[in-house]
Order: structure tokens, then sequence, then C-alpha cells
């Protein structure tokens, strides 16, 4: 069945918050259905300074990025939430269209 969505996404460096503690929250308090995080091999944010993956590194400061969909009004709901508790930097979403299966 197809369905209306807003898609959220949070861009973070590892360094940035403990991502344990916002998934916990997006699944314990926010019940998000679903979250998926990518790591990225680099990238830059407003700071200019280039985040990268090598060998010798012990300890990273790579990219994050954390993406979930609900409908508009809950996506909005939990955008605040999240805000208000993590002060979190750069966040994005856009309205899309998607197909759920009705036995999911």
């Amino acid at each position: 069945m197809s369905s209306k969505f807003t898609v959220v996404r949070i861009y973070l460096s590892e360094s940035e918050i403990d991502l344990n503690n916002l998934l916990a929250h997006l699944h314990d308090e926010e019940r998000v259905h679903g979250v998926t995080v990518f790591r990225g091999i680099g990238g830059f944010g407003k700071s200019g300074k280039i985040h990268g993956a090598s060998l010798i590194d012990a300890a990273f400061d790579l990219p994050i990025v954390v993406e979930f969909y609900e409908t508009e009004t809950r996506a909005h709901t939990v955008m605040s939430m999240i805000q208000e508790k993590f002060n979190l930097s750069h966040m994005i979403y856009w309205n899309a269209q998607g197909w759920e299966a009705s036995n999911a």
C-alpha cells in the first residue's frame, strides 16, 4: 500500500553525541518504527575540517548519518523532542512516498 511519509536525516560526527543513547531514546521513548545508521568513510562539515578513515587512526571522528521515517506529524514531534534533548546541530527532512506492506 502506498503511503506518505516524512524522512528525517540527522548528520553527526562520532565524537558529537553518544549514538547508543540517541538510538535508545528513539527506540524506547519515541518508539520510532525503524532507524538506520550510516557510518561515513570521510567528510567535512561547517568547520571545514576533513574527517577520514585510515589504517593509522586509532580513534575515529567520522561522519554518522541517522535516518528514519514516520508520518509527517509524528516525524515533526520526534524531531522537536530529540532536538530538545540532544541539541542536534544538523537535521533535515523531506516528504516522500513509499510502499509499506499491510502485514509489516
